[in-house]
């Protein structure tokens, strides 16, 4: 029998539609197994169980009458600190951020709100969003399910906690160059970044997007049939699509698909991390597709030049901090932002121009591709007091070498898992498509993951 944490958000519906479940008793349920995983993982922030309760009461008060709000009513999600919920202070994972209340919630909470799911929570995230780890020195360290002395990567690395220890079945992140994807990964989920633009999001950068992190693809496209509704606070924010959103397997038969098992840059991956994509790639194989190993995107220049701008762009911000605010900066952040002092303008610009190489390589690899696969991390474990899998503030971003080209080419990149390491640890396979075959992504997502089969021992607290 299936716990109703374990529960999808379609089968929640579902028994909340038939009276067979409440969302007082589920919520009655869930809060009880939250209170005993969150000690142990810290993946929560502004969370208020008496407040969540009352809307549970309230959402069951409209089931028993048949008046749903919305067609996701009762259904609880969480939304990643980053993201603005009114009423709530974004301390962007800094003890240095003075708290101020969000004045309106930014376009994905406002999606769920609208389609009536219940916001359970903000998930933490490490300071300033700009490490790929569950340290944060405002909500302190956010530790993996799979093995509490495990990573769970980051930035959206509450969410992913939270998802792998079946806090309810949605779950928002955050993605500029992985941050969805590596958590995804390091905590066996399903996460997505979108085409740039296909979740609208403010505030809106290069490379940003907003995207689900949930246990099944089934339950990832059930959120961007919301998510994805434009919203003018986005400048990149992209017309309405012209067709409905489907969990439909698709046929990958002809399919002509890249293994890119080498990553240019960065750290190397670990052998079994490659044998597991190879694996996934055999099935792809065994039902008429057409796989090739193909070269990496990224090389050093570009690593190199994307760490030099974001390290001056960091800077910038530190240094508008008073002395009191800048020493409550966690450490790495302190010690990786600080060249920034001596980068040029002309040395700025030059780093941020190599997002346009990484972009002209991301458009060139889909001239004769349908699709890429690759591993999403090139280390499978680290432990969760690191800031970093590399744990070195002069080499950060040595393990986005397979994520960061796809946000910054803008094309969509789902990570999912694909088996377990010797020590229990998940592993995950990225799929990458071409700009704006979001739909058709998820759907190829569908069809491997009907391969694979379910994952049905997840976590526990005890």
């Amino acid at each position: 029998m299936t716990d109703l944490h374990d529960l999808t958000a379609a089968q929640l519906l579902e028994q909340f539609s038939s009276r067979q479940l409440s969302p007082l008793d589920y919520y009655d349920h869930l809060l009880a197994h939250i209170d005993r995983w969150e000690p142990k993982i810290r993946a929560l922030y502004a969370f208020d169980p008496e407040q969540v309760r009352q809307q549970a009461q309230a959402s069951t008060e409209r089931w028993n009458k048949g008046q749903p709000n919305g067609v996701l009513d009762g259904v609880p999600v969480t939304i990643k600190e980053l993201v603005a919920t009114e009423g709530t202070p974004i301390p962007l994972g800094s003890a240095a951020t003075r708290l101020t209340p969000a004045l309106k919630d930014a376009p994905p909470a406002a999606r769920m709100r609208e389609a009536g799911a219940i916001v359970l929570a903000k998930t933490t995230v490490p300071d300033f969003g700009m490490l790929s780890s569950g340290l944060s020195s405002f909500h302190g360290i956010t530790r993996n399910p799979w093995n509490t002395a495990n990573n769970t990567g980051g930035s959206s690395s509450g969410a992913a906690a939270a998802a792998a220890a079946g806090y309810g079945p949605l779950h928002i992140g955050t993605d500029i160059g992985g941050s969805v994807r590596l958590p995804a990964a390091w905590c066996g989920l399903v996460g997505f970044k979108p085409t740039l633009g296909r979740i609208p999001i403010d505030p809106y950068y290069t490379g940003r997007t907003a995207g689900p992190m949930t246990r099944t693809v089934d339950d990832c496209v059930l959120m961007m049939q919301h998510l994805a509704r434009p919203d003018a606070r986005d400048a990149t924010s992209l017309p309405p699509l012209t067709r409905e959103w489907s969990n439909q397997p698709l046929s990958v038969k002809g399919l002509r698909i890249g293994l890119m098992l080498e990553p240019g840059a960065g750290l190397q991956p670990e052998g079994f991390v490659c044998e597991a994509g190879e694996q996934a790639a055999r099935l792809f194989e065994a039902h008429g597709a057409k796989v090739t190993l193909i070269p990496p995107i990224m090389d050093r220049a570009q690593l190199d030049g994307l760490d030099q701008f974001w390290r001056a762009r960091q800077w910038g911000d530190l240094s508008a901090l008073s002395s009191e605010q800048f020493d409550k900066v966690l450490p790495y952040i302190r010690d990786w932002a600080a060249p920034g002092a001596d980068i040029s303008g002309v040395q700025a610009v030059q780093g941020f121009n190599q997002t346009f190489e990484m972009r002209r390589r991301a458009a060139q690899a889909f001239s004769d591709l349908d699709l890429i696969l690759s591993p999403t991390n090139q280390v499978n474990a680290f432990p969760a007091q690191w800031p970093s899998p590399s744990n070195d503030p002069q080499l950060p971003f040595e393990h986005i070498v397979f994520t960061v080209p796809w946000n910054m080419g803008e094309q969509p990149a789902l990570s999912i898992n694909c088996g377990f390491a010797a020590d229990g640890m998940p592993i995950g396979l990225q799929m990458i498509a071409p700009r704006f075959a979001d739909i058709w992504l998820l759907q190829i997502a569908k069809t491997y993951e009907s391969w694979r089969g379910a994952i049905h021992q997840w976590p526990n607290p005890n």
